[in-house]
Protein backbone atom coordinates (compact mmCIF):
# COMPACT_ATOMS: atom_id res chain seq x y z
CA UNK A 1 0.00 0.00 0.00
CA UNK A 2 1.22 3.87 -0.83
CA UNK A 3 -0.90 5.44 1.23
CA UNK A 4 0.29 6.71 4.92
CA UNK A 5 -2.95 6.32 6.22
CA UNK A 6 -3.42 2.82 6.76
CA UNK A 7 -4.29 0.74 10.14
CA UNK A 8 -4.12 -2.37 11.24
CA UNK A 9 -7.64 -4.38 11.58
CA UNK A 10 -8.06 -7.39 13.95
CA UNK A 11 -10.79 -9.73 13.38
CA UNK A 12 -12.11 -12.67 15.21
CA UNK A 13 -13.23 -15.78 12.75
CA UNK A 14 -15.35 -18.60 13.61
CA UNK A 15 -15.72 -21.48 11.08
CA UNK A 16 -16.96 -25.17 10.19
CA UNK A 17 -13.65 -26.49 8.71
CA UNK A 18 -15.00 -29.43 6.71
CA UNK A 19 -15.04 -27.96 3.45
CA UNK A 20 -11.44 -26.40 3.74
CA UNK A 21 -8.09 -27.21 2.67
CA UNK A 22 -6.90 -25.66 6.06
CA UNK A 23 -6.30 -21.99 6.95
CA UNK A 24 -3.49 -21.24 4.82
CA UNK A 25 -4.23 -20.30 0.74
CA UNK A 26 -3.12 -23.29 -1.13
CA UNK A 27 -3.47 -23.07 -4.78
CA UNK A 28 -6.75 -24.45 -6.57
CA UNK A 29 -7.95 -25.80 -3.12
CA UNK A 30 -10.39 -24.04 -1.07
CA UNK A 31 -9.09 -22.03 2.21
CA UNK A 32 -10.30 -20.09 5.09
CA UNK A 33 -7.69 -17.02 4.12
CA UNK A 34 -8.67 -17.29 0.40
CA UNK A 35 -12.24 -16.65 1.40
CA UNK A 36 -11.37 -14.06 3.97
CA UNK A 37 -9.47 -12.25 1.75
CA UNK A 38 -12.18 -12.37 -0.98
CA UNK A 39 -14.65 -10.66 1.75
CA UNK A 40 -12.32 -7.90 1.79
CA UNK A 41 -11.59 -6.96 -1.29
CA UNK A 42 -15.60 -7.03 -1.95
CA UNK A 43 -16.18 -4.69 1.06
CA UNK A 44 -13.56 -2.48 0.70
CA UNK A 45 -11.91 -2.55 -2.70
CA UNK A 46 -8.83 -3.43 -1.53
CA UNK A 47 -6.49 -6.50 -2.61
CA UNK A 48 -4.43 -7.45 0.90
CA UNK A 49 -2.95 -10.55 2.54
CA UNK A 50 -4.66 -11.55 6.29
CA UNK A 51 -2.04 -12.89 8.85
CA UNK A 52 -3.49 -15.65 11.23
CA UNK A 53 -2.80 -16.33 15.07
CA UNK A 54 -2.67 -20.62 14.33
CA UNK A 55 -2.54 -22.35 11.02
CA UNK A 56 -5.08 -25.14 11.31
CA UNK A 57 -5.25 -28.26 9.02
CA UNK A 58 -7.88 -29.25 6.32
CA UNK A 59 -11.42 -30.32 8.18
CA UNK A 60 -10.41 -28.42 11.58
CA UNK A 61 -12.65 -25.72 13.51
CA UNK A 62 -11.88 -22.18 14.84
CA UNK A 63 -14.54 -20.97 17.59
CA UNK A 64 -11.81 -17.67 17.90
CA UNK A 65 -9.58 -18.02 15.22
CA UNK A 66 -7.38 -14.27 14.92
CA UNK A 67 -6.75 -12.63 11.96
CA UNK A 68 -5.40 -9.31 10.91
CA UNK A 69 -5.22 -7.30 8.11
CA UNK A 70 -4.09 -4.15 6.75
CA UNK A 71 -6.20 -1.38 5.59
CA UNK A 72 -6.99 2.24 3.83
CA UNK A 73 -10.17 1.57 4.29
CA UNK A 74 -12.26 4.23 7.36
CA UNK A 75 -15.14 1.77 7.61
CA UNK A 76 -16.26 1.58 11.29
CA UNK A 77 -15.15 -1.59 13.17
CA UNK A 78 -18.71 -2.98 13.04
CA UNK A 79 -19.15 -2.46 9.82
CA UNK A 80 -16.06 -4.81 8.79
CA UNK A 81 -17.99 -7.28 11.26
CA UNK A 82 -21.61 -6.80 8.86
CA UNK A 83 -20.16 -6.45 5.71
CA UNK A 84 -17.62 -9.19 5.49
CA UNK A 85 -20.32 -11.78 6.81
CA UNK A 86 -22.25 -10.43 3.66
CA UNK A 87 -19.96 -11.91 1.36
CA UNK A 88 -18.62 -14.76 3.43
CA UNK A 89 -19.96 -18.51 2.85
CA UNK A 90 -22.36 -19.80 5.61
CA UNK A 91 -19.57 -21.77 7.55
CA UNK A 92 -17.67 -18.27 8.19
CA UNK A 93 -18.19 -15.86 10.52
CA UNK A 94 -16.64 -12.88 11.76
CA UNK A 95 -17.48 -12.21 15.18
CA UNK A 96 -15.38 -9.06 16.21
CA UNK A 97 -13.29 -6.26 14.57
CA UNK A 98 -11.21 -3.84 16.18
CA UNK A 99 -8.41 -1.22 15.09
CA UNK A 100 -4.74 -2.22 16.83
CA UNK A 101 -1.29 -0.86 16.45
CA UNK A 102 -0.03 -1.26 12.89
CA UNK A 103 2.99 -2.80 14.48
CA UNK A 104 1.16 -5.42 16.21
CA UNK A 105 1.99 -9.04 14.89
CA UNK A 106 -0.63 -11.65 15.51
CA UNK A 107 1.37 -14.59 15.24
CA UNK A 108 4.17 -13.36 16.75
CA UNK A 109 2.59 -11.18 19.69
CA UNK A 110 0.77 -14.15 21.10
CA UNK A 111 1.28 -15.49 23.78
CA UNK A 112 -0.55 -19.13 23.95
CA UNK A 113 -3.28 -20.81 21.61
CA UNK A 114 -5.58 -23.36 23.00
CA UNK A 115 -7.30 -26.12 21.35
CA UNK A 116 -10.11 -27.59 22.49
CA UNK A 117 -10.49 -32.28 21.24
CA UNK A 118 -13.93 -33.59 20.86
CA UNK A 119 -13.84 -37.90 21.72
CA UNK A 120 -17.48 -39.39 20.98
CA UNK A 121 -16.97 -42.10 22.90
CA UNK A 122 -19.98 -44.34 22.37
CA UNK A 123 -20.68 -47.51 20.72
CA UNK A 124 -23.27 -45.99 18.15
CA UNK A 125 -22.01 -43.17 15.72
CA UNK A 126 -23.52 -40.01 15.45
CA UNK A 127 -25.12 -38.33 12.78
CA UNK A 128 -25.27 -35.31 14.19
CA UNK A 129 -22.06 -35.09 15.32
CA UNK A 130 -20.72 -36.61 12.30
CA UNK A 131 -17.46 -34.40 11.20
CA UNK A 132 -17.74 -33.07 14.33
CA UNK A 133 -16.42 -35.14 16.53
CA UNK A 134 -14.12 -38.32 16.42
CA UNK A 135 -16.08 -41.52 17.17
CA UNK A 136 -14.19 -43.87 19.47
CA UNK A 137 -16.00 -47.26 20.21
CA UNK A 138 -14.01 -48.87 22.85
CA UNK A 139 -14.54 -47.51 26.31
CA UNK A 140 -11.97 -45.23 27.42
CA UNK A 141 -9.77 -44.99 31.02
CA UNK A 142 -9.79 -40.80 31.55
CA UNK A 143 -7.89 -41.99 34.63
CA UNK A 144 -4.70 -43.33 32.87
CA UNK A 145 -5.07 -40.73 30.09
CA UNK A 146 -4.88 -37.65 32.37
CA UNK A 147 -2.09 -39.29 34.12
CA UNK A 148 -0.36 -39.27 30.56
CA UNK A 149 -1.63 -35.57 30.13
CA UNK A 150 -0.34 -35.08 33.36
CA UNK A 151 3.37 -35.58 31.61
CA UNK A 152 2.89 -33.23 28.77
CA UNK A 153 2.76 -30.30 30.92
CA UNK A 154 5.88 -27.73 31.14
CA UNK A 155 8.86 -26.82 28.71
CA UNK A 156 9.66 -30.36 26.75
CA UNK A 157 10.79 -31.14 22.99
CA UNK A 158 7.97 -32.63 21.13
CA UNK A 159 9.80 -33.62 18.18
CA UNK A 160 7.64 -37.14 18.72
CA UNK A 161 4.48 -34.88 18.19
CA UNK A 162 5.14 -33.62 14.68
CA UNK A 163 4.29 -35.16 12.51
CA UNK A 164 6.45 -33.19 9.89
CA UNK A 165 9.68 -30.38 10.63
CA UNK A 166 9.99 -28.06 8.10
CA UNK A 167 12.80 -25.25 8.04
CA UNK A 168 11.30 -23.11 10.71
CA UNK A 169 10.70 -25.63 13.31
CA UNK A 170 13.73 -27.16 13.49
CA UNK A 171 13.70 -25.65 17.52
CA UNK A 172 10.87 -28.21 18.93
CA UNK A 173 10.86 -27.21 22.64
CA UNK A 174 6.97 -26.26 23.14
CA UNK A 175 5.74 -25.43 26.63
CA UNK A 176 2.38 -26.66 27.53
CA UNK A 177 0.60 -24.63 30.13
CA UNK A 178 -2.59 -27.52 30.11
CA UNK A 179 -3.50 -30.56 29.19
CA UNK A 180 -6.66 -31.72 30.75
CA UNK A 181 -9.64 -34.43 30.15
CA UNK A 182 -13.15 -34.08 31.02
CA UNK A 183 -15.93 -36.55 30.50
CA UNK A 184 -19.22 -35.31 29.89
CA UNK A 185 -22.00 -37.99 29.05
CA UNK A 186 -20.55 -39.98 25.68
CA UNK A 187 -18.08 -37.49 25.35
CA UNK A 188 -14.57 -36.96 26.16
CA UNK A 189 -13.03 -33.39 25.66
CA UNK A 190 -9.18 -32.64 25.86
CA UNK A 191 -7.77 -29.19 26.30
CA UNK A 192 -4.97 -28.36 25.57
CA UNK A 193 -2.81 -25.17 25.89
CA UNK A 194 0.74 -23.98 24.72
CA UNK A 195 2.73 -21.13 23.43
CA UNK A 196 2.73 -22.42 20.38
CA UNK A 197 2.21 -26.38 18.59
CA UNK A 198 4.46 -28.04 15.82
CA UNK A 199 2.50 -29.73 12.62
CA UNK A 200 0.00 -31.58 14.09
CA UNK A 201 1.32 -32.04 17.66
CA UNK A 202 -2.34 -31.50 18.80
CA UNK A 203 -3.72 -34.31 16.73
CA UNK A 204 -1.03 -36.24 17.48
CA UNK A 205 -1.13 -36.01 21.24
CA UNK A 206 -5.16 -36.90 20.80
CA UNK A 207 -3.82 -40.16 18.99
CA UNK A 208 -1.32 -41.56 21.59
CA UNK A 209 -3.80 -40.57 24.43
CA UNK A 210 -6.79 -42.76 22.50
CA UNK A 211 -4.58 -45.32 22.82
CA UNK A 212 -3.26 -44.75 26.61
CA UNK A 213 -7.04 -44.99 27.01
CA UNK A 214 -7.40 -47.87 24.79
CA UNK A 215 -4.83 -49.47 27.61
CA UNK A 216 -2.87 -49.96 24.13
CA UNK A 217 -0.05 -48.16 25.24
CA UNK A 218 1.43 -48.05 28.98
CA UNK A 219 2.62 -44.96 31.18
CA UNK A 220 6.10 -46.19 31.10
CA UNK A 221 5.69 -46.43 26.94
CA UNK A 222 4.17 -43.07 26.93
CA UNK A 223 7.49 -41.33 28.58
CA UNK A 224 9.55 -43.30 26.16
CA UNK A 225 7.89 -41.95 22.92
CA UNK A 226 8.23 -38.32 24.38
CA UNK A 227 11.75 -39.14 25.20
CA UNK A 228 12.86 -40.72 21.75
CA UNK A 229 12.06 -37.11 20.08
CA UNK A 230 11.71 -39.27 16.99
CA UNK A 231 9.46 -36.96 14.88
CA UNK A 232 5.69 -39.28 13.71
CA UNK A 233 6.50 -41.81 16.41
CA UNK A 234 3.37 -40.09 18.36
CA UNK A 235 0.86 -41.13 15.52
CA UNK A 236 -1.15 -41.71 13.84
CA UNK A 237 -2.72 -38.45 14.14
CA UNK A 238 -6.92 -38.44 15.27
CA UNK A 239 -8.92 -37.03 12.66
CA UNK A 240 -9.51 -32.95 11.62
CA UNK A 241 -12.91 -33.39 12.69
CA UNK A 242 -12.88 -33.03 16.46
CA UNK A 243 -10.13 -30.24 16.94
CA UNK A 244 -11.38 -26.87 17.74
CA UNK A 245 -9.27 -23.41 17.66
CA UNK A 246 -10.39 -22.48 20.85
CA UNK A 247 -8.57 -19.31 21.65
CA UNK A 248 -5.41 -17.06 21.30
CA UNK A 249 -3.95 -14.90 24.06
CA UNK A 250 -2.03 -12.02 23.98
CA UNK A 251 -0.34 -9.46 26.64
CA UNK A 252 -3.01 -7.92 28.87
CA UNK A 253 -2.79 -4.59 27.27
CA UNK A 254 -4.53 -6.39 24.13
CA UNK A 255 -6.55 -9.13 25.85
CA UNK A 256 -7.85 -12.42 24.75
CA UNK A 257 -8.97 -13.00 21.62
Amino acid sequence: MTSLAFTRVVLIVEYDGRCYHGSQSQVDLPTIQDEIERSICRLTGEVCRIATASRTDAGVHARAQVVSFLTDSSLPEQTFVGGMNYYLPPDIAVKRACRVPVSFDVRRDALSREYRYYILNDCARSPLWKGYAYLVRGKLDIGAMEEAGRLLLGKHDFASFASRLGGDKKVTVRCVYQASLERKEEFVIFDLKANSFLPHQVRNTVGLLIKVGLGRVNISEFCGIIESRVPGIAGPAAPACGRYLVGVNYPASLGRR
